[in-house]
């Protein structure tokens, strides 16, 4: 069964934070699609008011500028919502390393505001972003959850300690948490520009203009790219969870493992393009392999992804060859 399929209460209220933002606008559009009751709370510092536009006219949408980083504006984002899902948060590991105090401001503060605001607020379900970065420098494939090793960067760190909040304030306060380790999400709306863009959009960009680009490192570093439609399922698959299963972290991937040379020259032969990459250095805090044991998911949450790395990736290319 997809998303598409599952149903909730007509009268449920989502909030879903950094939801001008790639992930969150996406999930933003699955629930006003199911007809339901959208909060959307951004600051718009990474996110895009381009990205809630088309919601903007509908009567189930609420936007609301404000910052994870204001108790008050979380406190009054909580109102009489059911499930939280926050997306809020800044992404990057190069640009986690260039700025700690933002990160721990933002990523793991602002995070402990809606927690507070959930639990003072009586949030049925609070489901948050982690990452796929908390297993630092594990070598074990695939990634399984309790295998995770030294954090290579402040961001993981921020997730990591996201997560034992979630775990505390589910055994202390009885909240009911569920932290999602996403691997490496890709499709429509994430933002191909600038320095810190993931590596898929910045390459469809770079491509699609004639440009060359650079891969860091030797191009033989894996991933389990995941299209952004099985972490909608997984959100939404959360929300639907039993108690028993919260308090937890689960990897929310395709179960899958792409070399980024792969994945680079598959773009240029779907694109018709010929073009050499340039190898620069490998970055600071990059995992040099991910694969995720989906298993656990699988098991506690329903999660069957929906999209394995080939369908997705048609799917990307199709839109940003029409939005770029």
């Amino acid at each position: 069964m997809s998303y598409e399929q599952l149903h909730f209460a007509p009268d449920a209220v989502f909030l879903v934070t950094g939801g001008a933002g790639f992930i969150g606008s996406n999930i933003c559009e699955a629930l006003l699609n199911k007809g339901l009751q959208v909060r959307c709370l951004d600051n718009l510092s990474t996110g895009h008011r381009e990205n809630i536009e088309p919601f903007l006219d509908n009567p189930n949408f609420t936007f609301l500028e404000q910052d994870i980083r204001d108790l008050d504006a979380c406190m009054e984002a909580c109102r009489g919502v059911t499930y939280v899902c926050h997306e809020a948060a800044w992404g990057s590991v190069p640009r986690s390393i260039e700025m700690p105090l933002l990160y721990e401001e933002i990523n793991i503060r602002g995070t402990l505001n809606m927690m507070e605001a959930a639990r003072q607020n009586g949030v049925q379900k609070f489901v948050y972003a982690s990452s796929s970065s908390v297993y630092g420098d594990s070598t074990t494939l695939p990634k399984r959850e309790g295998g995770e090793g030294r954090l290579l960067s402040p961001y993981a760190l921020t997730k990591r300690t996201d997560e034992e909040y979630g775990a505390l304030y589910h055994r202390l306060y009885g909240l009911d948490t569920y932290g999602l380790r996403y691997f490496n999400v890709f499709g429509r709306r994430q933002d191909p520009n600038g320095a810190y863009a993931a590596v898929i959009p910045k390459f469809l960009r770079l491509l699609l203009a004639g440009e060359q680009c650079t891969i860091h490192g030797d191009g033989r570093q894996s991933r389990d790219f995941t299209y952004v439609d099985n972490v909608i399922e997984g959100n939404l698959r959360a929300c639907l969870a039993p108690s028993e299963a919260a308090g937890e972290a689960y990897n929310i991937g395709a179960g899958g493992r792409e070399y980024l040379i792969d994945v680079y020259n598959n773009l240029c032969v779907a694109l018709g393009i010929e073009r050499e990459p340039i190898f620069g250095p490998p970055r600071a805090g990059d995992i040099r392999d991910s694969n995720a044991d989906i298993s656990k998911a699988r098991e506690k949450l329903g999660y069957d992804p929906s999209y394995d790395f080939k369908a997705g990736i048609t799917l990307a290319i199709n839109w940003y060859r029409e939005h770029l």
